[in-house]
């Protein structure tokens, strides 16, 4: 595709809006079938450290979420999840928690391969737009140059056919959810797809546990999208949620980009009238197919293309379950005796919480072991 100027887009660091779309971090690979029913949830480590990315160790904090009466959103100073932090719950949530309360520690060799998945998404998004780096200072500037992007996006898709990186969001269950949608085309038949990336450090297909959390990502992209080309997002509460001032003037890097773009604006706040209208009024329909396609990391080479059935009251059913936990009402859970296998390659496994109490929270133990006496 030919490239202009007004397909011109903004890196993710430079918008605050990247969504960690891999998940090669969660990798099984050496797993077997025997293997999976042969670990154990009841196999206590010896510490509560581990060590961080400098080598010096990190120390967990203990559990007393039985005591803490803030919801989860409050305790970890959260605004709005990511689409994969609720994709990662279903993973297993009680890993995504220690991820929160310890977010630098990442092994070497795991994020190597986080790395390595990014490059390749970044790739690949060079291939359709052109990247510039926009300085930001404020949070204000941030969300305004996710706004240019899809202001620039949403006539490219309807001109040209497809794009890369395009931001979504929007309220599911009182919380705010956000991401990025690896590619969205049209196919020959008009219909509207959308493409998620998953590379794979060696050349083999991720287990079926993978596989459906990497479906329910996809899912859940499509329930945010199609909602906000419906009209159902609304500007009064993506500022509820994020705590924006769409008020405040653009700063100058900013204002320049988005005069460049054709785009005569001077606050958020008309960036996102811009937005929501455009949103609405550019007949994009809902999207029709989803796939994933697992690529090695390597070779480059495509090893499957998976097509995702959408199941609307399995995806809401799973959402729900997750935002009860973020909204308070109900204690974190780890993996089911079933999946302990999973703990086989978490990082967390010597000071988890759930496996050192056999499928359930010392901090819910302790009152059980009072009543007893």
């Amino acid at each position: 595709m030919a490239e202009t100027e007004e397909e011109e887009m903004v890196s993710a660091e430079a918008s605050g809006f990247s969504d960690v779309s891999d998940s090669e971090f969660l990798e099984i690979l050496d797993l077997d079938d025997s293997q999976e029913s042969s670990a154990s949830l009841s196999n206590p480590g010896p510490s509560s450290e581990l060590p961080g990315k400098d080598g010096k160790l990190i120390s967990l904090p203990k559990g007393k979420r039985g005591l803490d009466v803030s919801s989860p959103m409050e305790r970890f100073h959260l605004n709005y999840l990511y689409v994969t932090d609720l994709s990662t719950q279903n993973w297993c949530e009680q890993q995504m928690i220690y991820g929160k309360e310890v977010p630098d520690f990442l092994v070497p060799e795991k994020a190597a391969v986080l790395d390595t998945g990014a490059s390749i998404h970044l790739a690949r998004e060079l291939e359709v737009h052109d990247l510039r780096t926009v300085p930001i200072t404020t949070k204000e500037d941030a969300w305004a140059v996710k706004f240019l992007n899809m202001l620039l996006m949403i006539p490219t898709l309807q001109s040209e056919g497809r794009i890369r990186e395009f931001p979504v969001f929007g309220e599911v269950d009182g919380v705010l959810l956000v991401g990025v949608i690896d590619e969205l085309h049209y196919t020959a038949k008009g219909e509207l797809e959308l493409v998620e990336l998953k590379t794979r450090r060696r050349p083999v297909l991720p287990l079926e546990a993978q596989k459906n959390k990497d479906y329910f990502q996809v899912s859940l992209y499509k329930y945010i999208f199609d909602a906000m080309v419906q009209g159902k997002v609304t500007t009064a509460s993506l500022i509820h949620h994020t705590k924006l001032h769409p008020e405040k003037p653009l700063g100058p890097s900013v204002l320049r980009h988005a005069q460049q773009g054709g785009f005569s604006v001077k606050s958020l706040g008309d960036l996102m009238e811009l937005v929501f209208l455009s949103l609405t009024l550019s007949d994009l329909p809902v999207i029709d197919i989803l796939k994933i396609e697992y690529i090695h990391q390597e070779t480059a080479t495509v090893l499957a293309t998976e097509v995702v059935a959408f199941e609307e009251k399995e995806v809401r059913g799973k959402v729900q379950h997750c935002m009860a936990y973020w909204m308070g009402h109900r204690e974190p859970q780890g993996v089911d005796i079933e999946e302990a296998w999973k703990c086989r390659t978490c990082n967390y496994a010597d000071i988890c919480e759930w496996r050192q109490g056999g499928g359930v929270h010392s901090s819910t133990l302790e009152p059980q072991a009072k009543k007893a006496k």
